[in-house]
């Protein structure tokens, strides 16, 4: 474990940590394959990019009103990235909070994401005491469609034409989960 790496969550299998430099590679890879960036804003990822955002995100702080924190998931035995978590205080309501999460293409389909995303939520919900978690997806992407509604989001809207994302209009759907109804 690099000394700059603060493990903030650990689970049977992975760890959610801070960014340090040993991820650039890893980071960099998984950000720049086209069926990753599918449904995310980013296209073409550059190397320089990954070494910018995880000089940027080594140095954050989770919880701090509107800016977004990205929390490194590596494997619990390795210590090897295999995706991020981001977790967004909004600034106007902080007892509100956005997430998200990218997972590597070889690590797809293992449940490290609903494991990673439930750590999260646990995280945001007892030990920040936040009142309400939200995450937003692309009406087209399934697979986070049904790990959000795996772990007990509800959709709370169709938000229609709600974002450009690579030259086109996309349709987004919004889910929330109270704390009043999270167990874990």
């Amino acid at each position: 474990m690099d000394n700059s790496e603060r493990i903030y969550i650990r689970t049977n299998r992975l760890i959610l940590r801070q960014f340090s430099k040993r991820d650039i590679e890893s980071f960099y890879l998984y950000r720049s394959t086209p069926e990753v960036a599918k449904f995310q804003s980013w296209e073409n990822y550059q190397y320089d990019e990954a070494e910018l955002f995880v000089e940027k995100q080594s140095r954050g702080m989770p919880n701090q009103p509107g800016t977004w924190f990205q929390f490194a998931v590596a494997l619990n035995e390795t210590n090897q990235l295999i995706g991020d978590c981001a977790l967004h205080s909004l600034l106007d309501e902080p007892r509100i909070v956005e997430i998200g999460f990218t997972l590597a293409r070889e690590h797809q389909g293992k449940s490290y994401a609903s494991e990673a995303v439930r750590a999260l939520i646990n995280y945001v919900f007892k030990t920040l005491g936040k009142h309400k978690v939200i995450a937003f997806t692309d009406v087209r992407n399934d697979k986070s469609i049904r790990l959000l509604e795996s772990v007990g989001f509800r959709r709370e809207g169709h938000l229609l034409q709600n974002y450009m994302s690579k030259g086109k209009w996309v349709d987004e759907y919004q889910y929330s989960l109270l704390r009043s109804e999270w167990s874990l």
